[in-house]
């Protein structure tokens, strides 16, 4: 691995020769430890979970919206984006075809679960995803990528933290400026849908819960707890490694999204069995570094002058 053009800490993205080191791991485990196998297919809880969180983050702001602006705001932050995130990652694991063995009700429940987070991205989401896993760091189509211009603006304590505040608007932008794809009928029928929604949760809940929703999201992205794992998961902490997991408590509650060397080396197997996973091939897995808290992770990346979005790994084939 290797830094291009300026000071190895700020000025440059890592550059990668090599393929993402997820396959050869993938194989590597798959021929030492077989009965990973086992772990193999769906969450039979998935969906109950997802419709759960889906259904108590919109009875809020039909039923239980204060109108105390201090209250509202508290609400939004401690439950609201808790909420959202946790819809966030409940569309993450939909979206690998974990719900269902059947992928049209997997994107039948995804773009359900999506109504609460307002504007309907998980069936453009399933697509962006899949080429980060299976392109990771190649430039131009791994769209979790930042791009040179986040890199070159977003500097320093202030300008990491802006970016931060902001990092959900950027999430969305991007794939429309880096990779652009054409809408297929599943991304149609998201969007039809997320209209049928709002114009029905308009005269349930009015503006306010208009409010509410959108507040949640964007807390949800930003600086909320949970949001530290966009940064924790592939910037890099330590060089020479390029995803990285966090095995804390806040998995309980995030389908085990920071099992993540063990999700991307087996985006097949449920968040639920993931710490089987690791159980199974600690060899693997015990030796690599790993984040103890999220919160940390975020406090790390704008206060640390070598943490900068720069701190990525890029590749080229």
């Amino acid at each position: 691995m290797e830094k291009v053009a300026g000071l190895k800490d700020t000025q440059s993205f890592y550059w990668e020769k090599s393929r993402e080191p997820h396959f050869q791991r993938r194989k590597q485990i798959m021929n030492e430890v077989p009965e990973v196998k086992k772990l193999f297919g769906t969450d039979p809880l998935l969906k109950y979970k997802a419709i759960f969180v889906l259904l108590l983050q919109l009875a809020i702001p039909v039923f239980f919206l204060p109108e105390n602006p201090y209250l509202f705001a508290l609400l939004v932050v401690v439950v609201g984006a808790t909420l959202s995130q946790i819809l966030f990652l409940a569309i993450h694991e939909i979206t690998h075809d974990l719900a269902f063995k059947n992928p049209a009700l997997n994107n039948v429940l995804a773009i359900i679960v999506n109504f609460p987070i307002v504007f309907p991205f998980s069936m453009a989401f399933k697509v962006y995803h899949a080429k980060h896993h299976w392109h990771q760091g190649k430039e131009g189509v791994d769209t979790d990528l930042p791009t040179d211009e986040e890199a070159l603006l977003f500097k320093g304590f202030f300008g990491k933290l802006i970016w931060l505040v902001n990092q959900i608007l950027f999430y969305a932008i991007r794939p429309l400026m880096v990779h652009p794809i054409k809408p297929d009928k599943w991304q149609i029928i998201n969007l039809i849908a997320q209209l049928v929604f709002v114009v029905v949760f308009y005269q349930l809940a009015g503006i306010a819960g208009f409010v509410y929703l959108i507040a949640s999201l964007f807390v949800a992205g930003g600086l909320h707890p949970i949001a530290g794992h966009f940064i924790a998961e592939h910037y890099v902490f330590k060089e020479g490694q390029e995803t990285y997991s966090y095995y804390g408590f806040l998995n309980k509650i995030t389908f085990n999204v920071g099992f993540h060397n063990e999700h991307h080396d087996f985006p097949n197997i449920p968040g639920s069995r993931l710490p089987k996973l690791k159980k199974l091939a600690p060899n693997h897995y015990d030796h690599l570094y790993s984040h103890t808290s999220w919160s940390k992770v975020l406090w790390r990346f704008v206060s640390e002058e070598s943490m900068t979005l720069y701190a990525r790994i890029k590749r080229n084939n």
